[in-house]
């Protein structure tokens, strides 16, 4: 059997979703010991967004889809397969990826969650990738989407500076000259203790006597957080650059994971990028897990030019992180 020409996923559609309420450093001030000062030299952010009550991440994935579909006239109806990626899943089953089809009406779609943390877009999109090369799916959807904020302990100024809700979504099709061109996603299950949320699951069941709030809530350690990161996305660039015969010099694009604008900026030092290729849309957005980078080319699109090679990166809970090369086809 003759094997098949070398088929690409490209990303032909891109939509977006944030939350219209806003968390602003003024805010924040009221419910913690902290100030606007603080916060921006610390992180970078000046506000983030939180879903009122009642709606969910499902709701958020929807809604960046929607748009998605009004802007670049797609049919969601054509859709054979949905990924999303989050770490505050609308409940712990159905996937949440089963919900959004009940919600957009679809049928006989292939659908699941990817729970990579931060890092779950690249995770998710790298999968979707795989589906269109295999030629199985024409039309895959990634999502990454999280209300975060339902983790966020709004009195603890370790991470209520910085977390927000979102929603960003990629549509994929098969594409016989350029797209995604390689990936490299990695983990290691060092840094459990360092970032987490506890409660929920079955070794902290809600029932549980030892049951306590610290668990519900979402905790890092914000110092060795970043030190991973910064080395770890770093390394992966370097790495999946070196593979591919490229070096920063050819990227145009750098798109790392939103987590702190200070993580961002020693992530192109030490990749000795331009600052300008550097794009980051933290200060408005804040943190919102695996909405981040595909919100912050969202957010970009118009100043992104087809061609371009945009190189992504992104570093998680768990640990986990990567990076991931396309060329842009919008």
């Amino acid at each position: 059997m003759l094997k098949n020409k070398q088929q690409y996923a490209q990303i032909t559609a891109i939509g977006g979703y944030l939350p219209t309420t806003k968390r602003t450093n003024a805010d924040l001030e009221r419910l913690s010991d902290t100030s606007d000062e603080w916060i921006m030299k610390r992180t970078g952010i000046k506000e983030r967004r939180i879903l009122e009550d009642g709606l969910a991440t499902s709701d958020m994935a929807v809604a960046a889809i929607k748009e998605l579909c009004s802007t670049y006239q797609k049919n969601a109806t054509d859709i054979d397969a949905i990924l999303i990626a989050t770490s505050s899943p609308d409940m712990p089953m159905p996937s949440t990826a089963n919900i959004v089809c009940d919600k957009l009406n679809l049928h006989n779609v292939w659908a699941f969650d990817m729970n990579a943390a931060c890092s779950g877009f690249l995770y998710a999109l790298d999968m979707g990738a795989a589906l269109i090369e295999t030629g199985r799916y024409k039309n895959v959807v990634v999502v990454g989407a999280d209300k975060i904020s339902a983790y966020v302990d709004s009195k603890d100024r370790s991470t209520n500076i910085l977390f927000g809700d979102g929603a960003g979504a990629v549509w994929l099709e098969p594409s016989a000259e350029t797209g995604i061109l390689d990936a490299l996603l990695l983990s290691d299950g060092k840094g459990i203790e360092y970032l987490n949320i506890k409660g929920g699951g079955a070794l902290y069941p809600y029932d549980a006597e030892d049951w306590n709030d610290e668990h519900r809530y979402l905790k890092q350690d914000g110092k060795v957080v970043f030190k991973n990161a910064v080395t770890a996305m770093s390394a992966a660039c370097q790495t999946l650059l070196t593979k591919n015969n490229l070096t920063v010099d050819d990227v145009n694009w750098l798109v790392a994971h939103q987590a702190n604008k200070r993580i961002i900026d020693a992530v192109g030092k030490e990749l000795e990028i331009e600052e300008h290729k550097a794009l980051n849309n933290i200060t408005y957005s804040g943190n919102t897990i695996a909405a981040t980078i595909p919100l912050c080319m969202w957010e970009f699109k118009d100043q992104i030019k087809k061609g371009d090679l945009l190189l992504l990166t992104a570093f998680g809970a768990g640990f986990s992180w990567g990076a991931s090369l396309l060329q842009w086809n919008i």
